[in-house]
């Protein structure tokens, strides 16, 4: 029986601010709530974000500074609770190694031993170039990530890249890590219409810079899959571009700006394929972008190739890429995509993941108690 009725979650920011791994965890707050009756209390990490003290009926404390005292100071009025970090380090430091939220956790667990702390790892390090600053400070980012892998009592992350990272990080320790590709963060539908019968709408959704990329270096092949698939209907989907969008070779674009989620399910149930800009396809598995394609039953459409499988997706059986497999598309292979995508989404579907955060917390509480 699951006993467990509160839990703490630490998080870089929450809404209104745009930030993927916000949604992420209220998404999977509101599961656990709903589902399992535990109640999540959010510590926001960023000084600088401004909300309420409340969400959705969620108690939202906020750190005054990047300062372990601080995070300590707030992590001690309930030391009983378990602790969920939801941890990117570029989310809580600028140049991503938050020193400081290591540190405090750690004494955390010095001052109360028998208390759980489990850790989300959206992202465990970052590389780059010798002319990026990334490279320098990968060493650190990597020290703090180890620490807090090893100050973990499980350890949970989106692609089996990042497990194998951690696992590297502790070569002695080896780590329990659960690996659970992301759930769309606008709704999982539970009727889809098949693709034969949805308007012939093509979604291009996310940042705006990943949108810019398809408009500006693949959108020939964008319009050769309009033209296989007969859309007539684009939707641009996000902030702006700044281009001046309307109508490309009888194609409607519509910039729809930034919406609701409720609307965007609505817009994405009734359209046949949805575009990435980015991330590449080795990153798919923690995309919040493809995750609502796969959730929603569209074609989800790459425009970078990927030989490899990776996280169990294939190309050419999960998803297309538009520059290297146009000759393949049809309607009819569409929809075996569409298929092969859904039924791997479901696998770690929002529910199915509030049902393991569950799991593993009360699990844990439970050998600490």
């Amino acid at each position: 029986m699951n006993h467990l009725t509160n839990v703490y979650s630490i998080v870089p920011r929450l809404p209104p601010a745009i930030d993927g791994v916000g949604d992420y965890a209220l998404n999977l707050a509101r599961q656990l709530r709903k589902d399992f009756n535990i109640q999540t209390h959010f510590i926001v990490g960023n000084p600088t974000w401004s909300g309420a003290s409340e969400i959705e009926g969620f108690p939202v404390s906020k750190i005054i500074s990047r300062s372990s005292d601080v995070l300590l100071n707030v992590l001690s009025k309930y030391p009983d609770l378990p602790i969920l970090v939801h941890y990117v380090g570029y989310g809580y430091q600028k140049r991503g190694c938050p020193t400081w939220l290591i540190n405090a956790l750690e004494r955390w667990r010095n001052l109360f031993p028998n208390r759980s702390l489990v850790t989300m790892f959206h992202e465990v390090y970052a590389s780059g170039s010798p002319w990026n600053s990334a490279f320098w400070l990968s060493p650190l980012q990597k020290q703090l990530a180890g620490r807090l892998a090893r100050s973990s009592d499980r350890c949970i992350t989106s692609k089996e890249e990042y497990a194998q990272l951690i696992y590297q990080l502790n070569p002695d320790q080896k780590p329990e890590i659960t690996c659970l590709p992301v759930f769309s963060n606008i709704g999982e539908p539970e009727y889809l219409a098949p693709l034969s019968e949805r308007s012939r709408r093509l979604v291009i959704f996310g940042n705006r810079n990943s949108r810019l990329q398809v408009y500006n270096q693949r959108f020939k092949e964008v319009k050769a899959v309009c033209k296989i698939l007969q859309i007539n209907e684009i939707s641009d989907i996000g902030v702006k571009t700044g281009l001046n969008l309307s109508e490309i070779e009888g194609i409607s674009i519509l910039e729809r700006g930034v919406i609701e989620s409720q609307e965007i399910s609505l817009i994405m149930q009734d359209s046949i394929a949805g575009v990435l800009g980015s991330p590449p396809p080795t990153e798919l598995a923690k995309s919040t972008i493809f995750a609502a394609y796969c959730a929603h039953g569209l074609v989800p459409c790459t425009i970078m190739p990927n030989p490899l499988s990776t996280d169990g997706l294939i190309q050419g059986k999960h998803y297309w890429c538009i520059n290297a497999e146009i000759d393949n598309l049809s309607l009819y292979n569409g929809q075996k995509i569409t298929n092969n995508a859904y039924t791997w989404y479901q696998q770690h579907s929002l529910s199915r993941q509030a049902k393991i955060f569950s799991q593993i917390l009360s699990c844990v509480a439970l050998t600490d108690s």
